[in-house]
């Protein structure tokens, strides 16, 4: 027969086990009920909005041509949906901001890599990176025009300097935070310098560099808006950012507002596609699934 003191300690493992255990799906509630709790409260908060903006419309606060109807900027939106000009200008700034986004990753990994193992390498540029990153991506504009002229390489240099600081200071931070004994135990089983970045470092900081990488996104994106508004020509097609300016210079305030749905929904999707599936799998290798 089993001890008192067997059983409660056979107790207090088991009870270990099930804090140390990711909750799975079915602890959750059922899919449909997770799906609910997803979707109603942005749709609710949704229609919330689209309801305060109808009765500031009704109540003529603001001239129509200040703030319109959002009949008004359905059919404009609609309208481009259904001409098929909406997918030429979300494609156009889409695709240059993935492909500016990938060349970013290449150029801040390593980057941040460098900054966070090399104190002189962090004295000197890790500052500078800090600035970057804080300075408005639109300052590029000017400067980026006088350089490469009404390009697309315009649009690529100021997409590149408004996402790598980021980028590369997420991994810093990731690194930083990483505990001391990993790098060492790599370093005693033989990993060398490349071995430890790519099984050790990158891993461990993976939280902060998906941080870092979604920060990298939203600037690369801005930034690209704020160029394409600025930079427009024939040459480089009509994007977003173009399409946005175009409300302005007509002063079509439906045309602004469709614009700036268009942009927002490519924001939400990207997020929503991209960066929460990943960050619900990094989260749940760590035993963590129920903060998302």
């Amino acid at each position: 027969m089993p001890q008192l003191d067997d059983v409660d300690a056979a107790a207090v493992e088991r009870g270990l086990d099930a804090l140390d255990t990711p909750p799975t799906p079915e602890q959750g509630g059922s899919r449909v009920r997770r799906i609910l709790k997803a979707v109603v409260p942005p749709v609710a908060f949704l229609v919330l909005v689209v309801a305060v903006w109808q009765a500031l419309w009704a109540a003529a606060f603001w001239p129509e041509y200040q703030l319109p109807a959002p009949l008004a900027v359905w059919d404009e939106l609609w309208s481009r949906v259904t001409d098929g000009e909406a997918i030429g200008f979300i494609w156009t700034s889409v695709h240059r901001a993935v492909f500016g986004f990938l060349v970013a990753i290449v150029i801040a990994t390593p980057l941040g890599l460098l900054v966070a193992k090399v104190r002189l390498v962090r004295s000197a540029i890790g500052p500078f990176l800090s600035g970057l990153q804080s300075l408005p991506s639109v300052a590029w504009v000017p400067a980026a025009v006088l350089w490469f002229g009404v390009t697309p390489t315009t649009m690529y240099a100021v997409l590149l300097l408004g996402s790598v600081p980021s980028i590369a200071n997420g991994l810093v931070a990731g690194i930083d935070q990483i505990p001391p004994i990993l790098p060492r135990v790599g370093k005693v089983l033989g990993a060398g310098r490349i071995a430890a970045s790519r099984h050790i470092l990158l891993p461990a900081a993976l939280p902060g560099y998906l941080a870092g990488l979604k920060q990298g996104w939203a600037f690369s994106w801005r930034s690209l808006m704020a160029a394409e508004i600025i930079a427009t020509s024939p040459l480089l097609g009509k994007g977003l950012g173009a399409y946005l300016d175009d409300g302005r210079t007509l002063s079509q305030m439906e045309t602004v507002l469709a614009a700036i749905v268009l942009i927002l929904l490519v924001g939400v999707g990207i997020e929503l596609l991209v960066f929460r599936p990943i960050e619900r799998a990094v989260l749940r290798a760590r035993g963590l699934s129920g903060a998302l």
